[in-house]
């Protein structure tokens, strides 16, 4: 049986109840009732009948939502990690461990927690977004986790060998950095107390160094007591808290010698990590090539009387090569930028004012009548606090008796200092031949990845600190986590670029740089994003530009329902995308439907 609309001329249309059926071999039908006096409403329920459906009482609902979890993050970051391969990257499929550290992994990405935190928000009954569901993970705790980032730090070898054959070369750039961050607790046998690059004097320290592609993709980390789509390649290895920054070099020389088989590699570091010591200790007898600074003191001895360096040359020049016997074999390239020059005498000018008031309400102290400050002793305590506080001793001749405090500038000093204002030498092995002097500063100035890559690791991206392991191999494991990470992380940023506010078009910008030495500016596709806060998305579509956070909370929205029909019967609907977030999908080339 079947409900049919008969058209009738002038008139409504006919809703007629029929019934087909066979006879001698020929399809018939028959009306069995007129319905055109029926309530729409009751021939659409009758329709629906008829096709198989349910019968809902009126005093019940049609369906209820029993569950709603955001989804777009989770399939954004899972879709584009088996988009490039990472998952096979991790470990082989079907190891639940495996599936566990995927899911930190992108839980990291998208809401930064503890373990505790990641095992409720991935196990159904306390899940805040679909990707646990997603990854079929089923039941989750925080112990499992724990024993899944154990399983990861067994693999930190393969894995980082398996990002090297990716994305490293023979003959390769390889950007090489350090930095340090707080830990909680006293156990770790890594944590020392060292200096502080978080700022948070008196805690103890991991020190981690991270080894980057040209673009900063991340490829290897080391942890003792730590345009297209270019890849991401970093390796991250954690050192104990006093380690020096150049000694961690050692390390990473060996695991791109020996372990992933480079020949010839060429490293980027800088002052005071590549010093002249480690090169010629280190580096040369390695057979590898390097591209970094010269500390203030080999510079001043560069520019003395009779030496290569003629800083007159600079008065219409930024940039120009120079050659000394106490480099043999190297290329010298001397960089001048008046930006940084000013720069530099606008704070020495600042901090020696700053020093100078200090100084003179000490000099108050020891003058006045009511309790004046008196010995040599304490006199001096109260000045060194003073020039500990701003690195200004140099810059001052004092005076101290029992009760006498007299301090002047030192004017020659000071003036000897300003005439290397914005200066800075680089040093390197290369031949012209494979770097010219352009693009031996460019990729000098390519360390600055590595700063962008511990920003995003360390901060409100990612939030690698603090950490609160004891153990070596799971304070490891978590740093490794955390980079790869950022390496998932990188590769969703890059495609995503046109509709975030990072500058999409760098090669533009880069072109209308008058020298490398000049002060980097962003294009102006970028420029225009950031002053009208939208952008166009092509077919007159004018969206928001988003910051990645922003993005990721605009993607929450796109949600996994659970709805039940007539307590009966019980379906997953996801919601309807908007622009914003097709486009996303889009540029990552991820197909939404299967995600």
């Amino acid at each position: 049986m079947y409900i049919e609309s008969i058209p009738n001329r002038n008139s409504p249309p006919a809703i007629l109840l029929r019934e087909s059926y066979r006879e001698n071999g020929k399809v018939r039908k028959r009306t069995l009732c007129n319905l055109s006096d029926w309530p729409t409403a009751h021939i659409e329920g009758l329709r629906g009948v008829l096709k198989g459906g349910t019968v809902i009482a009126p005093d019940r609902e049609a369906f209820t939502v029993t569950r709603s979890l955001p989804h777009g993050p989770a399939a954004l970051v899972l879709g584009t990690a088996r988009k490039i391969g990472f998952d096979s990257i991790i470990g082989p499929a079907g190891d639940r461990c495996r599936d566990l550290v995927l899911a930190m992994i992108a839980a990291r990405s998208i809401d930064p927690g503890s373990k505790l935190a990641t095992a409720r928000a991935l196990a159904p009954a306390t899940a805040t977004s679909s990707l646990g569901t997603i990854l079929g993970l089923g039941e989750v705790d925080e112990d499992e986790l724990y024993t899944a980032l154990d399983w990861l730090g067994e693999r930190q070898s393969a894995i980082e060998t398996a990002l090297a054959k990716r994305h490293l070369k023979n003959g390769t750039l390889v950007l090489y950095d350090v930095s340090s961050s707080y830990m909680e607790g006293r156990r770790c046998s890594l944590a020392h107390r060292g200096y502080s690059r978080d700022g948070r004097k008196g805690t103890l320290q991991i020190v981690y160094g991270l080894l980057c592609a040209p673009d900063g993709c991340p490829v290897a980390s080391r942890l003792t007591a730590l345009r297209g789509i270019s890849p991401l390649c970093g390796l991250i290895e954690v050192f104990e808290g006093t380690t020096a920054d150049p000694a961690t070099v050692t390390a990473q020389i060996t695991k791109l010698k020996q372990r992933f088989r480079l020949r010839h590699v060429v490293l980027v570091g800088d002052r005071g990590m590549l010093t002249a010591a480690r090169i010629e200790q280190t580096l040369r007898p390695a057979g590898l090539d390097w591209i970094t600074a010269l500390r203030a003191p080999a510079i001043r001895q560069l520019a003395a009387e009779g030496g290569p360096l003629q800083l007159s040359l600079f008065d219409t020049s930024d940039m120009a090569e120079i050659s000394s016997p106490d480099y043999p074999g190297e290329r010298l390239v001397v960089c001048r930028n008046p930006l940084l020059a000013e720069e530099r005498r606008r704070k020495r000018d600042a901090l020696l004012g700053l020093t100078e008031a200090d100084l003179g309400k000490i000099q108050a102290r020891v003058t006045r009548e009511k309790a004046p400050l008196r010995g040599a002793g304490e006199i001096g305590k109260a000045v060194g606090a003073v020039m500990g506080r701003r690195k200004m001793a140099k810059h001052f001749a004092l005076t101290i008796t029992d009760d006498a405090f007299r301090f002047t500038r030192k004017a020659e000093a000071i003036a000897e200092e300003a005439r290397f204002d914005g200066f800075y030498v680089l040093r390197t092995s290369l031949p012209a031949q494979q770097a010219d002097t352009a693009a031996t500063v460019r990729r000098y100035k390519s360390l600055a990845q590595v700063e962008r890559a511990f920003r995003c690791i360390k901060t409100i991206d990612l939030e690698l600190r603090p950490v609160f392991h004891w153990t070596a191999p799971r304070v490891r494991a978590h740093v490794l986590l955390c980079m790869l990470a950022y390496y998932l992380e990188w590769h969703m940023r890059q495609p995503l670029a046109p509709m975030l506010f990072d500058d999409h078009d760098r090669a533009a910008a880069a072109e209308e740089r008058a020298s490398p030495v000049a002060k980097a500016k962003v294009s102006r596709a970028a420029y225009r994003k950031a002053s009208t806060q939208r952008v166009d998305a092509g077919d007159g579509q004018i969206q928001p530009v988003h910051s990645f956070r922003t993005l990721l909370g605009d993607l929450a929205t796109l949600t996994r329902n659970t709805v039940c029909f007539a307590g009966q019967k019980t379906l997953t609907v996801h919601a309807t995308p908007t622009p914003v977030q097709r486009r996303a999908f889009s540029l990552l080339g991820i197909d939404l439907a299967a995600a």
